[in-house]
């Protein structure tokens, strides 16, 4: 069953991931633009970043074309990268927000709540397994749909086609990671650092907009540590 999708909006999000068992000093805030001077003003650390973008037909294209020209590569990802396949629709906010948290355990911390059982339940899955449980897990059906609900925005009908996808990046073992539950694994873009993190990340997240130049809706946020 399609879940009604979640709005890029940080207020939200923080709820979201607070309510979810994350700890109150994790926040999701706005990335303004990819520039240094704007990337300088985001909270750090910097955990993930999340891209909202549009899936035109270039960019189902480039998918196709990347996934044929990876299938067969060792990308060299890190066997401790928790990825999880989205089968359910609409559900891409969640296991953007999932994917940027779950591969930052060893600096985010976890209450006992709803993703500590989702990850003590998942962490032995496969990819396709994970998502299964995803879809069937009460406890973050409803979160979901109660937190989509408090949108600034009317969220649309859950089975409304919906042309908008989540992406997460993340640091992994030196690595820089795309998570996208929709591709058939991770995606490795080379190198970067936890100092460097945003800025490489930023730098993946341009080639999704000179990709598809006439294309302006594209929404970025961050998982940072809250520093107040």
């Amino acid at each position: 069953m399609a879940w009604q999708p979640l709005e890029s909006n940080p207020e939200v999000m923080t709820k979201y991931i607070q309510r979810a068992g994350v700890s109150d000093d994790i926040q999701v805030v706005d990335v303004f633009g990819l520039d240094p001077d704007i990337l300088a003003i985001v909270p750090q650390p910097t955990y993930s970043l999340i891209l909202l973008f549009p899936c035109s037909d270039i960019y189902e294209k480039f998918k196709a074309d990347e996934e044929e020209m990876l299938k067969d590569k060792d990308q060299k990802i890190p066997s401790s990268t928790f990825f999880m396949k989205q089968i359910t629709p609409n559900a891409c906010g969640t296991i953007a927000l999932v994917h940027g948290i779950l591969n930052n355990l060893d600096e985010i911390k976890l209450k006992d709540g709803i993703l500590k059982d989702f990850i003590e339940k998942a962490a032995s899955l496969s990819p396709l397994e994970r998502g299964d449980l995803l879809d069937k897990m009460g406890s973050i059906i409803d979160l979901h749909k109660e937190v989509a609900a408090e949108g600034q925005t009317e969220a649309p009908p859950a089975e409304e086609k919906i042309i908008h996808h989540f992406v997460a990046f993340v640091h992994k073992e030196g690595n820089l990671l795309e998570l996208d539950g929709r591709k058939f694994g991770p995606i490795n873009h080379g190198p970067t650092t936890p100092e460097t993190f945003l800025a490489d990340a930023a730098k993946v997240c341009k080639t999704f907009m000179t990709r598809d130049p006439e294309e302006v809706r594209f929404t970025i946020v961050a998982i940072s540590r809250d520093q107040n």
